[in-house]
């Protein structure tokens, strides 16, 4: 049994849509390479076909992997998400009391997570220092350059 990830509708969409791609594109096009290479005659020396065997391993990896993490998505009903305190999926807006930067940030599962669009992991060190938290609340966070304080300013949706 896996480690039980949460994630949104649209999270799990994604993963069940990548799934499928590997299994009806990918896979077959592997298959249709391992036969190619296989017709071609000695395959004890045959680049492709070892080429070929290696990528569908990965490829079976991959679809596995996949599996797993879709066996073990539980749905986020996102309508029992409060704005109390800090939990997965709340935007929280912080200011670094130090330089009085403000940043924000949507709290997502492992999966879901995506910098550029401001979505980070509930794994991270800066979203495991919010959880809980309250507006108002100051929360000492180690981060790779050392120890930074925040003031959670706001939560929202």
């Amino acid at each position: 049994m896996g480690k039980v990830t949460f994630i949104t509708q649209e999270g799990l969409n994604k993963l069940k849509k990548e799934l499928e791609r590997l299994m009806n594109v990918e896979r077959p096009a592997i298959s249709k390479q391992i036969g190619e290479a296989i017709e071609k005659g000695d395959i004890s020396e045959n680049a492709e076909y070892d080429a070929a065997k290696d990528a569908q391993g990965m490829l079976e990896a991959k679809i596995a992997q996949l599996r797993g993490k879709i066996a073990n998505a539980r749905i986020i009903d996102e309508s029992k998400i409060d704005t109390s305190s800090v939990q997965i999926l709340n935007k929280v807006t912080i200011k670094n009391k130090k330089n009085n930067a403000t940043m924000q940030y949507t709290i997502v599962s492992e999966h879901e997570a995506d910098l550029k669009s401001g979505k980070i992991s509930i794994e991270t060190p800066i979203a495991q220092g919010l959880l809980g938290k309250k507006v108002g609340d100051s929360v000492e966070i180690q981060v790779p350059s050392g120890m930074i304080s925040f003031e959670i300013i706001d939560i929202s949706l």
